[in-house]
């Protein structure tokens, strides 16, 4: 019974963003649980290299994708459409950000990362919906799973004013979904990450595997998330464990959020 609420078997998935980073850890776990999955990426090497690696988990599939803009985000939609006819798990994970001082923070830091981390998953959901329509049923509904950020539920003092906004709108746009589209037998839900190892949190941690200690000591588990962390929340939410889960915001943040 518990395996069996956690098998993606049958099931096909988007994640964008998925050779890299949280998307390649979500996209593992979705593989291992026996979903099909396509990986989308800005450079088709990546893309590639990154597809044939994890190919030898599942069956998976690589896209080259830009998706800085509404238009990019039509064509990927129209890719999956002729690709795989149907689409029973999105995860929206494509994201920018921005760093910089208050005074230098410049205007062209806001458009970018406001369309890629808010307007892509926002249009893909738009484009996508017949597909998601197509195999979803009350009890095994369609899944959007957006990545949103702890930066974007509390003050974390990283000078990344255009990216905290940004996951604070991903935030309230999985909630206005998640009430439009329960009558579609689709859920919405957004995972919420905290610090993990990634490209966007390199400037915080001194070299590949040396972490800084201050970081540390500001998460109350006091340890970086893993690949399994973020993986296995994405599941349950993809699987008939999450099926009466929607709307929901879920911290993955070793506490940043719910001891803060």
């Amino acid at each position: 019974m518990s395996a069996a609420l956690f098998n993606l078997t049958g099931r096909r998935a988007l994640v964008t963003g998925g050779a890299q980073g949280l998307g390649r850890m979500i996209a593992e776990g979705l593989l291992r649980a026996g979903a099909e999955v396509a990986i989308t990426s800005r450079k088709e090497g990546v893309v590639k290299a990154a597809a044939q690696e994890l190919s030898a988990l599942g069956k998976v599939h690589c896209i080259p994708a830009d998706l800085s803009t509404p238009q990019g985000a039509v064509t990927l939609a129209k890719e999956v459409a002729s690709r795989f006819g149907g689409c029973d798990i999105l995860v929206n994970n494509a994201g920018k950000t921005w760093g910089a001082p208050l005074e230098q923070f410049p205007d062209n830091a806001w458009p970018s990362v406001m369309a890629v981390n808010v307007q892509t998953p926002f249009t893909l959901v738009r484009e996508l919906l017949p597909l998601l329509q197509l195999g979803a049923s009350s009890e095994d509904p369609a899944r959007v799973i957006n990545i949103g950020s702890v930066a974007g539920m509390k003050t974390e003092r990283l000078s990344a004013y255009s990216y905290a906004a940004s996951k604070a709108a991903i935030h309230m746009l999985t909630r206005d979904l998640a009430g439009d589209l329960a009558r579609d037998n689709i859920t919405v839900n957004a995972l919420v990450p905290g610090f993990f190892p990634t490209k966007m949190t390199a400037h915080m941690r001194d070299g590949e595997k040396g972490v800084d200690l201050s970081l540390l000591a500001h998460v109350p588990m006091h340890r970086l998330g893993r690949e399994s962390d973020i993986a296995g929340a994405a599941v349950f939410l993809a699987s008939r464990a999450g099926a009466y889960v929607t709307g929901v915001l879920l911290p993955v943040d070793g506490g940043l959020v719910g001891c803060g």
